[in-house]
């Protein structure tokens, strides 16, 4: 599974960004694709969720700093997830990864999860 993201730039405070991340395959053996989502690591600091997705549902999870500001939807068609980001601030600042995670469907596999992470999009916010 690769995920591929793109989007990412330099913005000033109060601007808008869209991160999109396609998944090459929504189902491998015995997993299905369950949820994707975005983290953020700054320079220093613990990588951090962002918001995540369902595939299924859509029911989307936002970290409080972003609720209002960012908005996660799905393409299930193109296995693909889109972060739009609007008011941005100098704090947004931080490298974007896409996570996605796979879950066992069958009576081997139930209750096994596989975990990816896209490669990174730098997104910078100037004051």
């Amino acid at each position: 599974v690769q995920l591929v993201e793109s989007g990412g730039g330099l913005v000033q405070a109060g601007g808008s960004l869209r991160l999109s991340c396609a998944a090459s395959r929504s189902t491998f053996g015995t997993y299905d694709i369950n949820t994707m989502g975005w983290y953020r690591q700054a320079p220093g600091k613990q990588r951090e969720l962002v918001a995540t997705i369902t595939n299924s549902g859509g029911r989307t999870n936002y970290a409080d700093s972003v609720k209002g500001r960012f908005t996660i939807s799905r393409d299930n068609a193109k296995n693909t997830i889109y972060l739009q980001m609007n008011s941005l601030k100098p704090e947004d600042t931080a490298v974007y990864y896409c996570n996605a995670k796979y879950f066992g469907f069958s009576i081997a596999t139930m209750g096994n999860e596989k975990n990816y992470w896209g490669q990174g999009t730098q997104v910078t916010v100037s004051s």
